[in-house]
């Protein structure tokens, strides 16, 4: 006898109100088209730059030319607060259709979806969410208190100094001067390197400090740390799966959202160019940090290796990005896990929970 197993609902977001709206839309389309189409049923749900939410039943190679919030394929939607509804209110001319949803799979990357406000949603509503959860989201995303929160288990992390618009100027010259030149000068809260500045000199500190402004009400001054970046794909709840270590070659003052995304001068090795003992010790200081923080389901931890063989953390991506190229994909692959088996390891965790 044929046992015929039912697919199980993934409703994907996407897009939202975030300066990384274009970069969602294409680790969307990666996770997608990588999803097992024998277990599981995408159900693609659109937020515009605006805020709009819409349920998208069209073409997935729409999303990357960022024409998919066309009438022909998109129809309002909203997502059901009833614990007992589980599901996505698509809101039809002639009346409500229901869809029910078996896993939620947040990917939107900065504010407004990546920093705990989604993810809140979906707890409340009582839908499975795949990835980390509300406060392990908003703690990652705030620069300042995870580096606290990690520096308080006793892992490195860079001198650094938070600024309010009304900081006195004077005082951040004198933390400068403390940390020294080059410096870095970003927003509390941003992701993809926007509003990221590389001070080398004192007299480019006051527009640093005002482009960070431009991206959060809050900015950080971090103290640069000499060596290069190393990251870690992390996957897992109780126990956990680790990716193999990456490494970042730059050639430009710093891996900006240009480098991020195109790689121009810079180049990203996969396994890392360490010794294998090196990369057991980043590896497990990688788990650390995933548990202080209270991460769960997947997210990248970005750490630097300095010449003196210290491990620094950086910062935390609890939705990396999900192209076949980027980096958490690249280091599961290294690994011997295809993005596949990730999406379905991710998924089936989450479920059993």
């Amino acid at each position: 006898m044929v046992i015929i197993m039912k697919k199980l609902n993934v409703a994907v977001f996407f897009g939202g109100c975030s300066p990384e709206y274009s970069v969602s839309l294409s680790s969307a389309s990666g996770v997608i088209l990588n999803l097992d189409n024998q277990k599981y049923n995408p159900i693609m749900v659109g937020i515009t730059k605006e805020g709009t939410w819409y349920y998208y039943n069209g073409p997935v190679e729409r999303l990357l030319a960022d024409n998919w919030h066309d009438s022909e394929y998109c129809t309002p939607v909203v997502l059901s607060p009833n614990r007992s509804d589980r599901c996505l209110l698509v809101l039809k001319e002639d009346g409500i259709t229901r869809i029910p949803i078996d896993v939620a799979l947040p990917i939107l990357h900065g504010s407004n979806g990546e920093d705990g406000t989604l993810q809140g949603m979906l707890e409340m509503a009582g839908i499975p969410l795949a990835g980390c959860g509300t406060l392990a989201s908003a703690l990652c995303m705030d620069k300042d208190r995870a580096h606290k929160l990690v520096s308080l288990a006793g892992i490195p992390v860079p001198s650094a100094m938070v600024l309010a618009p009304d900081t006195p100027f004077e005082r951040i010259e004198a933390f400068a001067e403390t940390i020294g030149y080059p410096l870095y000068v970003k927003p509390v809260n941003a992701g993809s390197s926007y509003g990221v500045s590389k001070v080398s000199k004192k007299e480019h500190l006051s527009a640093a400090v005002s482009h960070a402004f431009q991206y959060d009400s809050q900015a950080i001054i971090e103290e640069n740390i000499e060596g290069f970046e190393v990251g870690c794909a992390v996957m897992g709840h109780r126990e956990l799966t680790i990716g193999e270590v990456d490494e970042i070659e730059l050639s430009g003052d710093f891996f900006d959202f240009t480098e991020k995304y195109t790689l121009k001068t810079s180049a990203i090795h996969v396994p890392a160019r360490i010794d294998n003992a090196k990369a057991a010790e980043i590896k497990e200081t990688a788990g650390r940090i995933y548990r202080i923080l209270a991460c769960k389901g997947f997210a990248r931890i970005d750490m630097f290796l300095k010449p003196t063989g210290e491990v620094v953390f950086n910062e935390a991506n609890t939705i990396p990005g999900f192209t076949e190229h980027s980096r958490y994909p690249s280091m599961m692959k290294a690994a011997g896990h295809s993005l596949r088996q990730v999406l379905t390891t991710i998924i089936e965790q989450t479920i059993a929970e």
